[in-house]
């Protein structure tokens, strides 16, 4: 009777495991195709934008963050109506401003939004060895802030250690570091064949 019940439990235990594991692989990577065309679009690495979103939400598309970001890349309403304006699309202003929430509740315009606007905070720091350090600080807490943290020094000749050691909010170094982390893992693991992420 004792084997009998240890071996139920074995099994449901095996069988929670494998469905645990092929739920996070599933939800982790339900928008890969998304990502990736986005990326492109905005000459982004995917695999950068998809750690972005692991950090942010763990690809919940409806998050809603204090601050009032909305979505999977917790993007504000003030960048969502400067994104909608600059597509010179009325019916795109219209619904950014009719209704934020539920415009960037959507996954894909969510995603298109956020490479943008990735895209064009990279912009300021293009070529630096801190670039993507710098851009993501000025993702998290604003490029006024980046440049608070760079006025002393040399920012196009910092590197990215000395420049995350300059980061003066203890959760947007964390977010930084954390996100290069999961970046620099996604990109050196080797990728089981076949599968369709990352393509």
């Amino acid at each position: 009777m004792f084997r009998y019940l240890f071996s139920c439990l074995f099994i449901t235990a095996v069988i929670a495991a494998c469905g645990y594991y092929f739920f996070a692989d599933f939800w982790e990577h339900r928008f890969d195709e998304l990502i990736a065309r986005h990326a492109r679009v905005y000459r982004l690495d995917e695999k950068l934008v998809w750690s972005v979103i692991y950090e942010e939400t763990y690809f919940r598309a409806g998050a809603l963050g204090d601050a009032e970001e909305v979505g999977l890349m917790q993007i504000t309403p003030l960048v969502a109506r400067e994104w909608a304006k600059e597509t010179g699309l009325t019916e795109m202003e219209r619904q950014a401003n009719e209704n934020v929430v539920a415009f960037l509740s959507d996954p894909e315009r969510n995603i298109q939004i956020g490479c943008w606007y990735l895209e064009k905070v990279r912009e300021r720091y293009r070529g630096r060895p801190a670039e993507t350090a710098m851009m993501l600080s000025a993702y998290n807490a604003g490029a006024s802030r980046v440049e608070e943290w760079t006025r002393e020094v040399d920012a196009a000749n910092l590197s990215e250690a000395d420049f995350i050691s300059r980061i003066g909010i203890a959760s947007t170094r964390s977010y930084v570091t954390s996100i290069l982390a999961r970046y620099r893992e996604v990109s050196t693991a080797p990728q089981p064949s076949p599968r369709p992420s990352f393509r």
